[in-house]
């Protein structure tokens, strides 16, 4: 199950600051907390894909990374089907920015990271199973130097779900991919979704992708960052916007929230 409740979530950092010198060692003081995040409230259903748009540097990843137990909150609650956050989690595996894929290992072994207690047969077979979901068969035994970017995030992919997470965090997890494969990954975590009903949690600048992949989409926005917008995306599935007038519209509103006026 992957049902998380956030409750009243705060963020700060402590602002320190150099005194004027002294001496020949400055000295830091502690001044006003800088408030990151403020009073942001979700409730996410099971198997439910929520993509989080915000501008640069609005707290999006920390608020991700909260969820996923790599950070503290300041205060508030964060709980997952009932229990509180207090760590990491094999339940609720996190995929980053950049390639996390271990240099050293092959793509079989770093997909088998993860399943490490079965028998040799079994780790073997679940493997195959997520290197043939994300199209990797046949590359079992290349490094991660001898793949392109797309089959490398794709790899990162497969290690996350060979884990059988109840919930699958990514931070803009198409940054630094060309355009064509941007397209393919993102067609294929829209139905990889489909296939294995995880709750799924999604950063990304790009609003299109949140549209076009989202079960629902929340806008973080402000000083200090909070919801400004949180809408389901009742949508058929493939999503075309030239054929959807409504979706279109979203899209525009979208832009201009982000601060951007977009003719579609």
């Amino acid at each position: 199950m992957g049902r998380i409740n956030i409750e009243k979530l705060n963020k700060a950092y402590a602002n320190r600051r150099k005194l004027p010198r002294s001496d020949e060692s400055p000295q830091l003081r502690k001044g006003d907390d800088i408030i990151v995040l403020k009073d942001i409230d979700l409730k996410i259903s099971d198997g439910e894909m929520v993509c989080f748009l915000g501008p640069s540097g609005c707290g999006k990843s920390t608020l991700l990374r909260i969820i996923a137990g790599f950070e503290d909150l300041s205060s508030g609650k964060v709980r997952i089907n009932g229990k509180s956050v207090n760590g990491p989690s094999a339940d609720h595996i996190f995929v980053f920015q950049h390639s996390g894929l271990f240099p050293w290992m092959t793509v079989a072994q770093n997909v088998g990271l993860g399943v490490r207690h079965l028998s040799s047969d079994g780790r073997h077979k679940r493997i195959g199973e997520f290197l043939e979901m994300v199209e990797l068969e046949g590359f079992e035994q290349h490094y991660p130097r001898q793949l392109s970017g797309g089959m490398q995030r794709r790899a990162e992919l497969a290690r996350a779900l060979a884990v059988n997470p109840d919930i699958l965090i990514m931070d803009e997890p198409f940054s630094g991919l060309d355009f064509l494969t941007h397209m393919k990954m993102r067609e294929e975590v829209v139905n990889m979704h489909a296939f294995i009903q995880k709750t799924i949690l999604l950063v990304t600048h790009n609003i299109d992708d949140a549209l076009i992949m989202g079960d629902r989409v929340v806008i973080l926005g402000g000083s200090p960052t909070g919801v400004a917008m949180d809408r389901k995306l009742e949508f058929p599935r493939p999503r075309n916007f030239e054929k959807s007038p409504e979706l279109s519209r979203l899209r525009s509103e979208l832009f201009l929230m982000m601060g951007v006026n977009y003719a579609v």
